[in-house]
């Protein structure tokens, strides 16, 4: 089932986000949805960061130890599925200013569904060149975006023009949460948490 969303997401996203209103998975779905899904960036990060280096420019390519990279790996799951919760938990509060009451599973289901592109954006770091997963991530963030826009109304039950501007602010809430994640990371990194690179 999930697959199957994933799909759908792309092949017809209109569709897709009227099947998902139409049977609302339980909580435990959408929390194995992200679960899964989030894998894909901390997997293949840490397996380009360890066996592949990453290429930023001139010069041979950045690795890290294996213990090193695991602990980022897993900071970076960490961070992936609170964000999501984090967003949900917004959309959920900003909802009834909207003319929306959905449950918190619903706006759990928005936010994963719509964080999917993003997560799938992992799989290009397999070919570890910054400009290449520079170019990519951008795609996936426009079509996040995109996601947004088109189940924003499905999803919440309100109007199109409400809808646009509902979901501009959920778009604004991720970014200032993508901003804290970035924060808390260069925070991290200056406590002595920096990532060890091998020779």
């Amino acid at each position: 089932m999930i697959l199957n969303h994933l799909w759908g997401l792309y092949a017809h996203p209109k569709e897709e986000w009227h099947t998902i209103d139409n049977r609302h998975e339980s909580l435990k779905y959408s929390l194995t949805h992200i679960l899964l899904v989030a894998l894909i960036p901390s997997i293949c990060a840490y397996f380009s960061a360890v066996n592949i280096g990453w290429s930023i420019g001139v010069g041979d390519p950045i690795r890290l130890t294996s213990e090193s990279a695991a602990m980022l790996a897993v900071a970076m799951y960490v961070a992936l599925i609170a964000g999501v919760f984090a967003l949900a938990y917004l959309a959920h509060w900003m909802a009834h200013t909207f003319g929306s009451e959905p449950t918190y599973t619903q706006t759990l289901e928005l936010a994963s569904y719509t964080s999917t592109p993003l997560f799938m954006v992992g799989l290009a770091s397999l070919y570890p060149e910054l400009w290449f997963v520079m170019l990519v991530g951008l795609a996936g963030l426009s079509y996040s975006v995109y996601l947004l826009y088109v189940g924003v109304p499905i999803l919440m039950h309100i109007p199109e023009e409400r809808g646009f501007i509902y979901a501009s602010s959920v778009v604004t809430c991720g970014l200032i949460l993508l901003v804290c994640v970035l924060t808390a990371t260069a925070i991290l990194w200056s406590s002595g948490f920096a990532p060890v690179f091998t020779h």
